[in-house]
């Protein structure tokens, strides 16, 4: 395989980091310093660490990627360094569902406060998303390994 020809992904990964980099470091630091309703602050804080402490296995996910890019390019894609990625990118998307799980009862709270039931869906929308990934890179970590496994019997065999 061509060297380059997953430029185009990796430049999306790279794309998908650049603005949860920007609202890390300037939104959520905004949204600390100027609550909606400063009644009800204090419930925001827990939300706002969960959402900062959600940004690491992201960021693991998405090096996770980009390395997995860069074993295709070198046609290192049937490998046990491919699967081991895919078990790394399943497990951040894993602790990314957790930690949002965590923050969905004080998100509940917030939708009391604010009588917004819908702000609960939005809540779910990144717990739902995640699972999604990780039972995606756990199926693809699954068939990649059968297959390493059948090119091994093969190379044993010829």
């Amino acid at each position: 395989m061509k060297r380059g020809s997953t430029l185009f992904l990796k430049m999306a990964v790279i794309i998908m980091g650049i603005p949860v980099l920007a609202i890390g470091i300037f939104g959520l630091y905004w949204l600390i310093r100027n609550p909606a309703n400063p009644d009800y602050a204090h419930i925001l804080y827990p939300i706002v660490i969960g959402m900062y402490l959600a940004v690491i296995p992201f960021f693991g996910a998405l090096v996770q990627a980009f390395k997995l890019l860069s074993y295709i390019d070198r046609n290192e894609a049937f490998s046990e360094l491919s699967v081991k990625a895919l078990k790394n990118i399943k497990m951040c998307a894993l602790i990314f569902s957790g930690l949002f799980v965590a923050i969905l009862p004080f998100v509940y709270v917030v939708a009391e406060l604010d009588d917004a039931p819908g702000l609960i869906i939005i809540g779910m929308v990144p717990v739902f998303a995640s699972l999604v990934i990780a039972v995606f890179a756990a199926v693809l970590q699954r068939l990649l390994q059968e297959a390493i496994n059948i090119k091994s019997e093969n190379d044993l065999t010829v």
